[in-house]
């Protein structure tokens, strides 16, 4: 099936790439947009993980499926047993995965996983109010969630489950074999499979030319641009400093998750030049929002307005004025306007308040601290949420 840049004269297209948040990236990496790179990339929107989806049909399917997760969770922790007879999808998958591969650097690893930690709150907000509110507008990407019926879970549950992924995979050594964040990239990997094999059984409205495959391997490079380019981007719109090590850190540590979810190394970006190039491409065949764009948007903000974390109602009022806020301030407005959340009084007074601080906590507390201190708030947030999620 051929592809074209569909939407590279489409208004939505042009705006986020020539005055948009795309600009600022651009200006940022240092990329160069050209279409010159877009049937190699393309061939994606087409291609799924083979050998994910191998495992879903003969490890999956002819067993309960908590049977199965429990086998799979205890080949993560400890390997498979050599006297245990597994299908051959699932050896092939654990020796994938267990090989380190050349290129590797634990030190980069480390150093991606300490920018996330320190930036602590920030992070989060960046991650929630930006990358996720902002992946909304792209309406093709959200199809596997209103498919599968997985929106109706509802936006706290979605949260609690991206914050339990995120927080995993970026911690020091965690994406060691058989650590816990190493876990999570291969159960997430099995997860997009188990989702793909739901869809293409029941869905039969599904329309591959139009929309690729569902889950395919191009969506995945751009959620992993979204975990780690825009993040990044909205970190520094905050105010977070970073040095070119910690970015390429970065850039590092998704490589490694990624690469351990299923899409082929040669795909994904080494720095955020690279990254823009691939994400300017990626977007050229996406359509804006639609109703169920923004129906995901509204239950994300609806979420901190009933946050069961809160007792009283101002509380939740105050939280979702603060989540708002970043939104107004880190997305562009005819993203904020398509998705259509509500404009507030004197918007950036809180982003604008959290770019104070950093700038004195980044003047007169040391990483190490920096770090500590993210962590140790981040890890927080979590078990909050998976305590009220559960």
């Amino acid at each position: 099936m051929a592809l074209e840049p569909r939407y590279k004269d489409a208004t939505h297209f042009k705006s986020y790439w020539e005055k948009g948040n795309g600009k600022e990236i651009v200006d940022w990496s240092g990329a160069e947009l050209t279409f010159e790179n877009f049937d190699h990339k393309a061939k994606l929107y087409y291609q799924v993980d083979k050998l994910g989806d191998r495992v879903i049909q003969d490890f999956y399917v002819d067993q309960p499926f908590h049977k199965a997760n429990q086998k799979i969770e205890s080949y993560i922790r400890n390997g498979i047993p050599k006297d245990d007879e597994v299908a051959q999808s699932v050896q092939e998958l654990f020796q994938f995965s267990e090989q380190v591969p050349d290129w590797l650097d634990q030190k980069l690893l480390n150093l991606g996983a300490e920018a996330c930690m320190k930036t602590g709150r920030d992070a989060l907000l960046s991650l929630r109010d930006y990358s996720l509110m902002g992946g909304y507008d792209y309406a093709y990407l959200n199809k596997p969630l209103v498919f599968t019926g997985a929106f109706k879970k509802g936006a706290l549950k979605r949260l609690s489950e991206t914050l339990d992924f995120w927080i995993n995979v970026t911690r020091r050594d965690a994406m060691g074999i058989h650590q816990k964040g190493y876990g999570f990239a291969i159960k997430t990997r099995l997860i997009h499979s188990y989702a793909r094999f739901h869809l293409k059984k029941y869905v039969k409205d599904w329309d591959v030319q139009e929309m690729g495959e569902p889950i395919n391997l191009w969506d995945m490079t751009a959620t992993a641009n979204g975990f780690s380019l825009v993040l990044l981007h909205g970190l520094k719109k905050l105010g977070n400093e970073f040095t070119e090590e910690e970015e390429l850190g970065m850039f590092h540590l998704w490589k490694y998750i990624s690469y351990l979810m299923g899409i082929p190394v040669e795909h994904l970006p080494d720095h955020k030049k690279e990254a823009t190039e691939n994400f300017f491409l990626w977007t050229s065949v996406q359509p804006p929002s639609d109703k169920d764009s923004v129906y995901l948007a509204q239950s994300l903000v609806q979420e901190s307005l009933e946050n069961p974390l809160l007792k009283h109602q101002f509380q939740r009022n105050f939280l979702n004025y603060i989540h708002v806020s970043s939104s107004r301030y880190l997305l562009d407005q005819e993203v904020f306007e398509r998705l259509e959340l509500p404009e507030l009084w004197n918007a950036n007074f809180i982003p604008k308040t959290l770019k104070l601080g950093n700038k004195f906590m980044q003047k007169y507390l040391s990483r190490e601290t920096q770090i500590r201190r993210g962590n140790k708030l981040q890890m927080h947030i979590l078990k909050q949420y998976l305590e009220i999620a559960s």
